[in-house]
C-alpha cells in the first residue's frame, strides 16, 4: 500500500534546531528567573511575584532597595573604624603583681685624648703634624660631622699621613675594650662582673657596651635578672666608667643614634660622679594585636624585623636603616660604622668627605610633610616601648680619675600603658553579620545560595541536558502511529499485473493490503 508522507520537509520547520549557545542561556536564564523564588534572602519573592498587585511589588521594591542602602552604610562604616581605630589605649593601676623590667643601659666611648695621642705617634711617629690627631679623634669617635678629615684629608690638597681606606681599623685602634671603660658594676648593691653583662653592641657611632640588651653583638649573651617589684623595691645600678662616655638608657630594643636626643644622653667624664633617677610606664598589649597589621595598629613587635642594620626592630633602629639607605643613595656607601653593612659599601675618605657634605641632610629627623633640611623616615616604634622619663639628675665632685654613675628606679611604676584591640577580624564578621541579618534576613549561606544559583547551577543544569533531544522536548513520547499519514485510496499493487490500478474503495483497499 502507498502512502503520501509530506512530512520530511515540514518537520524540520516545526521543531527549532537552536544553536548551543541559545540553549546553553536559555538554561542559564531560566534558573535567574528562578532566583527570588529560591532564594532564602527577604523581599525578592514579594517583587518578582506576578500574581501580586503591581503597588505591592513597588512597596516592596522600595523596602528591600533602603534595607540593602542601609546596611551598606553600616557595613562600610564598621570597615572603615576596623581599618583605621582597631586598637585603644587604657591606663592600668593593679600595681602590686607587676615586675617591671629594668632599662637598657649603654655605654658608649666619647673622648680619649692620650689614646688618640697614643695611637698617632704609633702609627706617624713623634714628629706628626698634630692636625693628624684631629683627624683620628674625629674618625674613632664619630658623630655624624668629620671637619677636620674634610678638611686635611681632602682630595685636592691631603696631608701625606691621611689614611684612605680602612678607616674603621683605625678608628678601633683608638676606641678600648670592656675592662678598660668599666669597672665596679653592682645591681641593688650585689656586685657583679661588668663585662660578663655588658656585651659589645655595634652601633652607628661604633662600638658600644650594653646591659640588657635584644640587639647585642653575641646572640647567647649573658642576661642579668633586673627585675624590681614590691618585693625587691625599687632597682638601682652602679658602675664605674674609666674614659669619657655617653650613657643611653633605652628600652630593650632601641639602640644609641647619631640623632638620639642630647637631653636624654648623660655624658660622664672623670673626677665627677654622677645619680640619675628615672621612672617606668610600661606597655603591656592584647593577645589579638598580633592578628592586626602593623600598619593598622600603629606600631611593630620587635621579632616583626625588616630591617638588614639590626636583628630586632625598634624605632631608632629603623631609623639607623633609613640613614643607612640615603648614605647609599647620595654616596654610594655608608658610614664605616653602620652595623650590618660589607666592607666593600663602607666609605673610604672620599665618602667620608661626601658625608660630610650632606650632614645637614643625614644628621636631623624631620616629619614628611615638613620642608626643611632632615631625614624623613617611615617608622612605627615598637609595641613594647616602654616611656622612659628622667625626674633629676645629681653630679658629684671627686678627686678619683673615673666616674662613678648610678642609675635608679626612683618609685615602683603605679600606673602602665594597655593596647586593646576593639575592633578584630571577629568583631567586624560578627557586626557584618548582624547587620546582615537585621536589614535582609541574610546570613553567610544566603550569599552562598546567591552565588550557586548564578554562577555554578546554570553550568550543572547545562551539563545535566547535555544529550537532550529537541524532538523529545518539543513531541515528548509519540509514536509514528500517532502521526497523520494520509492514505492515497486511488492506488494498489498487485504482483500478477505489470500496472497499478487505482481502488477507489476504501474496503477492497485494505482486502488488498491483506492479500499482498
Amino acid at each position: 500500500m502507498l502512502y503520501s508522507i509530506p512530512m520530511i520537509s515540514s518537520m524540520k520547520t516545526d521543531v527549532e534546531y537552536k544553536e548551543p549557545w541559545k540553549r546553553y542561556f536559555e538554561i542559564w536564564w531560566n534558573g535567574i528567573k528562578s532566583l527570588p523564588q529560591t532564594t532564602s534572602i527577604h523581599g525578592f519573592k514579594f517583587i518578582a511575584d506576578s500574581d501580586r498587585h503591581w503597588v505591592e511589588r513597588i512597596f516592596w521594591l522600595i523596602v528591600v532597595a533602603l534595607s540593602w542602602y542601609g546596611s551598606s552604610l553600616l557595613i562600610a562604616a564598621q570597615y572603615d573604624a576596623f581599618q583605621n581605630n582597631p586598637i585603644s589605649f587604657v591606663v592600668e593601676t593593679t600595681y602590686k603583681d607587676w615586675d617591671t623590667e629594668f632599662p637598657s643601659v649603654v655605654v658608649c666611648e666619647n673622648d680619649n685624648s692620650d689614646r688618640v695621642e697614643e695611637i698617632s705617634d704609633r702609627l706617624w711617629g713623634e714628629d706628626h703634624d698634630f692636625s693628624m690627631e684631629e683627624v683620628l679623634k674625629e674618625l674613632a669617635f664619630f658623630k655624624g660631622i668629620t671637619y677636620y678629615t674634610s678638611e686635611f684629608c681632602n682630595l685636592v690638597d691631603p696631608l701625606p699621613d691621611c689614611m684612605q681606606n680602612n678607616l674603621s681599623y683605625y678608628a678601633n685602634m683608638v676606641r678600648v675594650t670592656c675592662e678598660e671603660t668599666l669597672a665596679n658594676c653592682s645591681w641593688n648593691g650585689k656586685p657583679f662582673d661588668c663585662c660578663t653583662y655588658f656585651a659589645p653592641m655595634e652601633t652607628e657611632l661604633g662600638t658600644c657596651f650594653a646591659i640588657n640588651t635584644l640587639q647585642g653583638r653575641d646572640k647567647n649573651a649573658p642576661k642579668l635578672d633586673m627585675i624590681s617589684n614590691q618585693t625587691t623595691g625599687p632597682g638601682m645600678i652602679t658602675f664605674d666608667v674609666m674614659v669619657t662616655a655617653n650613657i643611653y638608657i633605652l628600652n630593650a630594643e632601641e639602640v644609641p643614634t647619631i640623632t638620639t636626643i642630647g637631653s636624654d644622653v648623660l655624658t660622664v667624664g672623670q673626677e665627677v660622679n654622677y645619680k640619675r633617677y628615672i621612672t617606668i610606664r610600661n606597655i603591656e598589649n592584647d593577645v589579638g594585636a598580633r592578628l592586626i597589621s602593623p600598619d593598622k595598629r600603629k606600631c611593630r613587635y620587635t621579632d616583626e624585623n625588616f630591617l638588614q642594620v639590626y636583628k630586632h626592630y625598634s624605632y631608632t633602629a629603623c631609623t639607623v636603616q633609613c640613614r643607612k639607605d640615603a648614605q647609599l643613595k647620595l654616596c654610594n656607601c655608608t658610614n664605616y660604622f653602620m652595623p650590618g653593612v660589607p666592607e666593600h659599601l663602607k666609605c673610604n675618605v672620599s665618602g667620608i668627605i661626601c658625608l660630610n657634605s650632606h650632614v645637614h641632610e643625614l644628621s636631623v629627623l624631620k616629619a614628611r610633610w615638613s620642608h626643611r633640611f632632615g631625614l624623613s623616615c617611615n617608622c612605627l616604634p615598637s609595641c613594647t616601648e616602654a616611656e622612659i622619663t628622667i625626674t633629676k639628675d645629681f653630679k658629684f665632685t671627686t678627686s678619683e680619675n673615673f666616674a662613678n654613675v648610678q642609675i635608679v628606679l626612683a618609685v615602683l611604676p603605679s600606673e602602665r600603658y594597655r593596647r586593646n584591640v576593639v575592633r578584630g577580624v571577629l568583631d567586624l564578621v560578627v557586626s557584618t553579620g548582624g547587620t546582615g541579618g537585621l536589614f535582609l534576613g541574610a546570613s553567610i549561606l544566603s550569599f552562598v545560595e546567591l552565588f550557586y544559583i548564578l554562577l555554578i547551577r546554570p553550568f550543572c543544569d547545562i551539563y545535566s541536558q547535555r544529550d537532550d533531544d529537541p524532538w523529545h522536548r518539543k513531541f515528548g513520547m509519540r509514536k509514528i502511529q500517532d502521526n497523520n499519514f494520509i492514505p492515497n485510496w486511488g492506488w494498489s499493487f498487485n504482483r500478477k499485473r505489470t500496472t497499478v490500478q487505482p481502488i477507489n474503495d476504501k474496503d477492497k483497499f485494505l482486502n488488498a493490503g491483506r492479500k499482498d
